[in-house]
């Protein structure tokens, strides 16, 4: 009787990614990509210590994935570098908009996510602030991108139907706001846009805004 096929690392992420995007983490279990692979757990546990770890693995081949290519512009304004990284990083968990979640929620450690992190490292070297303020600003930089990316990618895996019910939700509720018990709201209704509208644009002025703010520390230093 033959045995069971000896599945790589590598493969073993691979069916992982395609399970991610159909399921967020919390559906997702080692036993279930075990069954898809036609094998047990045990032999998964070979490869990962946990189901965090391997999260974490299939995360961190998208910070890869977004870092293929790259080719930083040390001479260049570091609020230009840190813009394009954190584009790139964001046109990457588009492709995989379930994963941006797992991300968020487990982090990576992975060769992808030290990638990430020496390159917005260095921008923050090259802003002028004191080395004792990188890592706090990096810190708050990194924040920024998983939760502005994370919230960005639920709203494009929930799928076109969902989204555009929640767009009318959303009118439906705005524009028939009591004025006199919402009277804020009923004042800028027609102005006010959803979160899925004008998406990319707020992504660079939000965090446009965090790098101004580092760049005028840096001036004062």
């Amino acid at each position: 009787m033959a045995g069971r096929r000896r599945w790589s690392t590598e493969e073993i992420l691979d069916t992982a990614a395609e399970l991610l995007r159909t399921s967020d983490a919390d559906a997702f279990s080692v036993r279930r990509l075990a069954a898809v692979l036609g094998t047990d757990s045990s032999s998964l546990y070979r490869h990962f210590r946990s189901k965090t770890e391997l999260l974490r693995s299939v995360s961190d081949r998208v910070l890869l994935t977004a870092m293929e290519g790259w080719r930083a512009e040390p001479d260049g304004d570091w609020k230009q570098r840190v813009t394009r990284l954190a584009l790139r990083v964001r046109e990457a968990f588009a492709e995989q908009p379930e994963l941006a979640a797992t991300w968020g929620r487990y982090a990576s450690s992975g060769a992808g996510s030290r990638m990430v992190m020496e390159e917005v490292l260095q921008a923050l070297r090259a802003s002028g602030v004191p080395d004792a303020d990188v890592p706090g600003y990096y810190h708050r930089i990194v924040v920024l991108f998983s939760a502005l990316i994370a919230s960005e990618s639920a709203l494009v895996a929930s799928g076109s139907v969902e989204y555009e019910q929640g767009m009318e939700l959303f009118r439906v509720a705005v524009l028939g706001a009591d004025p006199e018990r919402f009277p804020a709201l009923a004042h800028f209704a027609r102005e006010l846009r959803p979160l899925g509208v004008d998406r990319r644009a707020a992504f660079e002025e939000i965090l446009a805004v965090q790098l101004a703010h580092i760049e005028a520390v840096g001036r004062l230093s």
